[in-house]
């Protein structure tokens, strides 16, 4: 399956940095955030990538048209430096297109602007490219194919803790409680699409308000819940903690690092 990575947002909660280099070329082990996303898509076997560039799209471009395997690798240099033997390799069998998808395109319109780039793709995958995780990609591809969906989207328990007040029609609090011990579930940004999702998209809509609203009236909208492993990387704060994790060893994400799992280790009960 070809792989949509949207990457062309402002990042404004990260505007300082932002402004020089976009937010998926913050650096996390000496590597974008989002080559760790591609190289988590490519572990599972989808290495055929279509990048909807905006807000300082040439950095990505530039990135990697100047990529070295040989920096991102151990490798063993002999004959005065005139030969390199990679011990690993990351890119080689990444096919990448870079679409220019405009600076002020919502998630709707970038995606739009791709669709003749999955031309014969019946289902696809899309990210926002700013989130990592541990879940399993085949758990989440096999529940969208369990079902009559056209979309189906990775449901999460937000990463930030935050309280939520419940209380009476006149103001009266009833109590106070910890978001992640609530039910509440977002939108992890990982995506299973099919082709059939542009008819539901309206000229200029953001992908998840007016064409998802259609899909759940129709009954063909569904939600993949994991309690395993995921963090938005949206903030210098949330940067700060991720590279904490790999600090001590392989990220929770970095599947390629450790054993694979059959199943998500936080699949949760359906």
């Amino acid at each position: 399956m070809k792989v949509v990575l949207f990457c062309g947002g402002l990042g404004m909660r990260m505007r300082d940095w932002s402004q020089t280099l976009p937010k998926p070329m913050a650096s996390l082990r000496n590597r974008p955030l989002i080559w760790h996303v591609m190289r988590w898509y490519a572990h599972w076997g989808h290495t055929d990538f279509i990048l909807c560039l905006g807000h300082r799209g040439e950095a990505i471009k530039e990135y990697f048209l100047g990529y070295s395997e040989a920096l991102s690798n151990d490798f063993v240099l002999s004959d005065g430096g005139r030969r390199v033997d990679l011990l690993a390799e990351d890119i080689r069998d990444w096919r990448i297109t870079f679409v220019d998808t405009g600076m002020g395109a919502n998630i709707g319109q970038r995606l739009k602007a791709v669709e003749p780039f999955l031309e014969g793709e019946q289902t696809f995958l899309a990210n926002y490219s700013d989130g990592l995780t541990d879940v399993a990609l085949p758990d989440l591809i096999e529940r969208h194919r369990a079902t009559r969906a056209v979309a189906t989207f990775l449901a999460v328990r937000p990463s930030q803790s935050f309280h939520v007040a419940r209380m009476g029609e006149d103001g009266t609090v009833a109590g106070i409680d910890d978001v992640r011990e609530t039910d509440m579930w977002i939108n992890g940004g990982y995506f299973v699409l099919d082709r059939a999702i542009f008819q539901a998209m309206g000229e200029g809509e953001e992908l998840v308000l007016e064409p998802f609203q259609r899909l759940i009236a129709a009954g063909r909208l569904a939600a993949f819940r994991y309690e395993g492993f995921w963090r938005a990387v949206d903030t210098f704060k949330d940067l700060s903690e991720m590279e904490t994790l790999v600090a001590r060893g392989p990220g929770p994400w970095e599947s390629w690092r450790r054993p694979a799992l059959r199943r998500s280790p936080g699949l949760a009960a359906e």
